[in-house]
C-alpha cells in the first residue's frame, strides 16, 4: 500500500507538477483545488500527510490546518503548508500557530518537500501508540504486562519482538516502514543507522514463534510490512 498524499492548491499547474514528484517517489496523490473539498476529501481517503497552499477560494490553507488539527479522526495527520505570498517571519509564525507540521515558501524545492513529507510520516508512525491490550485473532498482547498469548498459549516474544508485533498489530491494514519501524520500536535516528536487516530478522523470529498466524505479517516489497 502506498502512502497518500493529500495536495491541495487552487493552482492546476503547481497540483499537476507536485503530483507528478509525489508518485515518482512512491507515493499515491489525490488532488483538491480548496479547503473545502480537500476537507472532505481528507475525511474520505485518511491520507498520510496534506500538503496545502494557503491562498485558495472557500477555505484558505490556514483554515484549513485548524479543521484538520480540531478534527479527532484527522488530528495526528501530518500536515506542510505551503506559501508564494505569505512568507513572513509572521506568516510562518502563524502557520505554526494554527497547528502546520512544516512551512514551505514558494518556488518550492521539490526533493526538500519530499523528504519533508517523509520525514514527517516517519515521526507519525513513530508517536502512534498501541492500546495497553491488543486482541486479534487468537492473539493477545499485554503492553504493560509485556506477556504475548496465542490460542491461549504463552508465546516467548523478547521485548523488541512484542513491540515489533505490537505495532503491526494496532495498525491492520497500514503498511509500515521500515525506516519507520526502525524509529518507533528500536528507537534508532535513521539517518544514523538505516538497517533494514535488524526489522527483517525479529520478523523471520516472529513467524518461526507464531506459526499460521504469522500469514497475516505481509511483506510489501519496496515499502514495509502490514498486518492483515
Amino acid at each position: 500500500m502506498k502512502e497518500r498524499a493529500l495536495i491541495v492548491d487552487d493552482d492546476a499547474d503547481l497540483l499537476s507538477i507536485l503530483k507528478r514528484y509525489l508518485e515518482k517517489d512512491g507515493f499515491e496523490a489525490v488532488l483538491a483545488t480548496d479547503g473545502v473539498k480537500a476537507l472532505a476529501s481528507a475525511a474520505a481517503t485518511k491520507p498520510d500527510i496534506i500538503i496545502t497552499d494557503v491562498d485558495m477560494p472557500r477555505m484558505d490553507g490556514f483554515t484549513l490546518c485548524r479543521r484538520v488539527k480540531e478534527s479527532k479522526a484527522l488530528r495526528n495527520t501530518p500536515l506542510i503548508i505551503m506559501s508564494g505570498k505569505k512568507i513572513s517571519e509572521a506568516d510562518i509564525v502563524s502557520g505554526y500557530t494554527f497547528g502546520a507540521d512544516d512551512y514551505v515558501t514558494k518556488p518550492i524545492s521539490y526533493p526538500i518537500l519530499m523528504a519533508k513529507a517523509k520525514t514527517l510520516i516517519r515521526r507519525a508512525e513513530s508517536r502512534a501508540k498501541p492500546a495497553p491490550l491488543l486482541k486479534k485473532g487468537g492473539l493477545e498482547l499485554n503492553l504493560e504486562g509485556r506477556t504475548a498469548k496465542l490460542n491461549g498459549k504463552l508465546l516467548k516474544l523478547t521485548s523488541k519482538e512484542l513491540d515489533l508485533l505490537a505495532a503491526l498489530v494496532s495498525n491492520p491494514g497500514r503498511v509500515l516502514s521500515l525506516t519507520g519501524l526502525l524509529e518507533s520500536v528500536w528507537g534508532y535516528n535513521t539517518a544514523d543507522y538505516n538497517n533494514p536487516h535488524t526489522v527483517e530478522v525479529h520478523i523471520s523470529n516472529l513467524r518461526k514463534k507464531t506459526g499460521t498466524f504469522s500469514k497475516r505479517i505481509v511483506a510489501v516489497p519496496g515499502h514495509g510490512y502490514k498486518f492483515e
